[in-house]
């Protein structure tokens, strides 16, 4: 039998999607499994993208450019210029979601072994697509009890060598939901001048910013304009993650040229995708106040929920919809999947994504869960009963062992 690649040897596990599996066995015995685990809204479409799909006209559903349809670009470089983000069609380049959007970041600009800094935890994928692109990952892990604040700048300065090409940062954050500040931003900008480095900014959350402070781009910036890589994404603010519709924007014209010729490789980004996607833009700012006002509730409920519960701890977030918990328990990992495979409150049950999995640095996350706030408050609750209840039984909770000792 023909060995496998070494690259997909290396590949990691999804932290979001690897107990899927224990997830569909639960719901065949009948559990009723609440989704923690993604960053899929319950939320509904925009009606503009249901009705753009519904009453689509076409004879031939043809190839769109390679860079994607102009006058979808062209509403997207408006819709940014609401965020004073000073971009044109032409520095918009669209991609089959933000993820192709990363990942043509990564082999446009950077050669095998090239290195990219990145705060930690981190979207897991992330590192996935560097090993694509022959890329490593040097992390700078945050703290949760400093409530996931970027670490100080001597830190990456620590990390940066010859073969640094770039710093990534997600903004808002996921997994997090931390929101740099001015002064974080600044102090990151000041680092890509000194080293000329690129700047990945993932900013797919930047609709859900829960704090009085502006929300910061990488295009607000100050003198690195041609160091920025900026990645967008329409599955979150519109609830339009089977879409597959992101972006790459940038100034670089060379930059644009290498990401162009990985673009036509591909042929085009979803063309119904896009019509969606574009119609979406139409009343964008109706919609997202609902959305919006949505989120800052469920945030508020789960976070007051969660720090109730004895023995667990979460910082508030200040931006996307996802927190970093840490829960009384000796592995997250172990736990998340007992959870669905062996354990039950009234026949229902919860999916949350292991931290570890959002980490690189070795035993970080142990004892950390991400959750995404995804769902109604009525779900929100009964998820929090359930993981209250699943503290008190699970054998390697510490709750359960400090009542123990208790009662000796």
């Amino acid at each position: 039998m023909p060995n496998t690649s070494e690259r997909g040897n290396l590949m990691p596990d999804s932290p979001i999607r690897k107990l899927v599996p224990l997830a569909d066995k639960a719901k065949e015995m009948g559990r009723k499994v609440f989704h923690l685990n993604i960053g899929q809204p319950d939320l509904p479409t925009p009606q503009n993208a249901i009705d753009a799909i519904r009453n689509i006209d076409r004879k031939i559903l043809e190839y769109s450019p390679s860079e994607g349809i102009k006058s979808f670009r062209e509403k997207l470089a408006a819709y940014y210029h609401t965020f004073n983000i000073d971009v044109t069609a032409e520095d918009i380049i669209i991609t089959s979601g933000g993820s192709e959007a990363v990942t043509f970041a990564f082999l446009a600009c950077l050669d095998p072994g090239d290195e990219i800094i990145v705060p930690e935890p981190a979207y897991a994928n992330y590192t996935a697509f560097a090993i694509l692109a022959g890329a490593v990952i040097k992390s700078i892990p945050s703290k949760i009890d400093e409530g996931f604040a970027l670490p100080p700048v001597s830190e990456f300065e620590k990390l940066i060598t010859p073969r640094t090409k770039g710093i990534l940062i997600c903004n808002p954050n996921n997994p997090t939901g931390y929101l740099y500040n001015r002064s974080e931003m600044s102090q990151i900008r000041d680092l890509i001048k000194k080293y000329d480095l690129y700047l990945f900014s993932d900013e797919v959350y930047r609709e859900f910013c829960y704090t009085g402070a502006p929300y910061i781009s990488a295009f607000h910036l100050e003198g690195i304009e041609q160091n920025v890589v900026l990645i967008d994404s329409v599955s979150k603010r519109y609830s339009e993650c089977g879409l597959r519709i992101g972006a790459l924007i940038t100034k670089n014209k060379a930059l644009k040229k290498n990401v162009m010729k990985f673009c036509q490789a591909r042929l085009s980004p979803p063309l119904i995708g896009q019509i969606a996607a574009e119609a979406s833009l139409e009343n964008n700012k109706e919609y997202m106040h609902d959305i919006y006002d949505e989120y800052v509730e469920r945030r508020k409920f789960l976070i007051d929920g969660l720090n109730r519960i004895n023995g667990v701890y979460s910082p508030i977030p200040m931006g996307a919809f996802y927190t970093v918990a840490r829960i009384p328990v000796d592995d997250a990992d172990t736990f998340c999947a007992w959870l669905l495979s062996d354990f039950e409150y009234e026949n229902q049950t919860i999916f949350m994504a292991p931290a570890s999995g959002f980490y690189t640095t070795p035993g970080y996350g142990k004892d950390e869960v991400r959750i995404a706030y995804v769902l109604k408050k009525e779900d929100l609750a009964t998820s929090l009963k359930i993981l209250e209840e699943a503290l008190k039984v699970y054998p390697g909770s510490k709750v359960r062992q400090m009542a123990a000792i208790a009662e000796e």
